[in-house]
């Protein structure tokens, strides 16, 4: 397989899309899962915090952030947007995929 041409990054921000959302949800090595409302309200239950949800300043900050780590690991960063509760951005870079998202 040759190497990618980029990488799509995509997360929510804390609380905004829980295990057992009805929307779906993705769990790590086992992939999609259908809504569960027990789920939910046990993840609900659980945090330590409300939900985050971002205003215009934060989200003009963390696409600084996201464009100044970049700019630091000599990464292209292609775009990047942040949203109220969800960032997507598209890099690439000379790194193992799990290295890039993390």
């Amino acid at each position: 397989m040759s190497e990618p041409l980029a990488f799509l990054l995509t997360w929510t921000t804390y609380g905004t899309w829980l295990p057992g959302d009805e929307r779906g949800w993705v769990e790590r090595g086992r992939g999609f899962q259908l809504p569960d409302p027990i789920r939910k309200q046990e993840a609900r239950a659980r945090m330590t915090e409300d939900a985050c949800l971002l205003d215009e300043e934060q989200q003009r900050l963390v696409e600084k952030t996201i464009a100044d780590h970049c700019r630091i690991r000599g990464w292209q960063l292609h775009i990047v947007s942040c949203r109220t509760n969800q960032v997507h951005a598209v890099v690439t870079a000379d790194r193992d995929p799990d290295d890039v998202r993390d």
